[in-house]
């Protein structure tokens, strides 16, 4: 595999049962993109991501992550950030003990807590329990969780869900400045108006299965917008 890919799969492929949720993966992502991953629900988004961060393991095919086979789960997970779809924190450390926790399992200098503590806007719930934490709260706190140690890859799976408009636009705002900073953004989303503001490159999934992959502008050459382009590939390959 080409070693200037930050992310390269080969015939990656997970079925659950009789289910098929991926199907024969070929992906390459570069550094510094604001890669997009985009599909209905059910399309196999979040088996991709589980798969890339050495989640779950594949039934066939292989990848890399930053150079990493995806089969040497502790490296992926050291080198990588994760905000994932189903946020799950351990519930009775307070906000700030979790930070901690992930800054010492990371072994970075947890002088770091305070600058996320601030800009997700948790200072003033640093002592709140996890399990007393709102959805939107638990988004934000997994957000700092997966930036706190600067990664150069970080996978975002529906990271907007529950957050407010104002955060909303206060973590884009800081995801495009991260990408200034040649690191990189594989973000999951079925919401098309977010993708289509900060994404450079984008995929398109559908049953498990890549239906398109191009820059924005290559896509947006086949209709007058993402939605339009997006519904009909899905509906051509449905």
């Amino acid at each position: 595999m080409n070693p200037a890919n930050v992310i390269h799969t080969a015939g990656l492929s997970k079925s659950y049962g009789e289910t098929r949720a991926l199907h024969n993966l070929n992906l390459k992502v570069e550094k510094g993109e604001f890669f997009g991953f985009l599909g209905p629900n059910g399309a196999g988004k979040t088996t991709t991501i589980k798969l890339l961060t050495s989640q779950i393991k594949p039934d066939e095919g292989k990848a890399e992550i930053l150079g990493i086979d995806i089969r040497n789960d502790i490296a992926v997970k050291k080198a990588v950030g994760i905000v994932p779809e189903v946020v799950s924190l351990p519930s009775f450390l307070t906000v700030a003990e979790y930070l901690e926790f992930v800054c010492r399992i990371r072994r970075i200098d947890t002088a770091k807590i305070q600058y996320w503590l601030d800009f997700t806007e948790l200072s003033e719930d640093n002592n709140t329990l996890c399990k007393d934490l709102s959805q939107g709260m638990k988004q934000k706190l997994s957000f700092a969780a997966a930036f706190i140690h600067d990664p150069d890859l970080v996978f975002l799976d529906e990271p907007f869900a529950d957050v407010d408009p104002l955060m909303q636009n206060k973590l884009k705002k800081f995801l495009k400045a991260y990408i200034e900073r040649e690191k990189t953004i594989f973000l999951s989303t079925h919401i098309l108006e977010i993708a289509e503001k900060l994404c450079s490159r984008i995929a398109i999934i559908t049953k498990g299965t890549l239906i398109k992959t191009g820059t924005l502008p290559e896509l947006l050459s086949e209709g007058k917008d993402l939605e339009e382009v997006f519904l009909n590939l899905v509906r051509k390959n449905g």
